[in-house]
């Protein structure tokens, strides 16, 4: 049930990821009024937290789940932008892949940053 907790956020996250880039036009009303690049790392950043949080959760240090976390989410944007590249209307960016990437890595670095310090906290 442990594993559940940590693992079902970040996976459901990218499903609705994966659920939005199946779409020839997301969410028109916010991608017309939002520069696209600040969409991609804002989303990326939710899920670099996300899978710090598991990676954390599943005993990793501090740096070390910082790290897996961003290379996960680096990972997933870039399929992520493969899968684009077969939707009507949309294409696959190495600049959206790049801002995916920062952006799953600060939001890692984040919340690792804001990680309670203390006797039970792991380093």
């Amino acid at each position: 049930m442990r594993r559940a907790a940590l693992w079902l956020p970040p996976v459901a996250y990218m499903v609705v990821i994966f659920l939005l880039s199946s779409q020839s036009r997301p969410l028109p009303a916010l991608t017309e009024h939002v520069w696209d690049k600040a969409l991609h790392f804002i989303e990326y950043g939710g899920l670099g937290a996300l899978l710090f949080r598991a990676f954390r959760g599943e005993g990793l240090g501090r740096a070390a789940a910082i790290a897996v976390a961003a290379a996960v989410a680096c990972l997933y944007g870039a399929s992520d932008e493969w899968h684009q590249s077969f939707v009507p209307l949309r294409d696959a960016s190495v600049r959206d892949w790049l801002t995916d990437l920062i952006g799953g890595s600060v939001g890692a670095a984040i919340l690792g940053l804001f990680e309670p310090k203390g006797p039970g906290s792991r380093a």
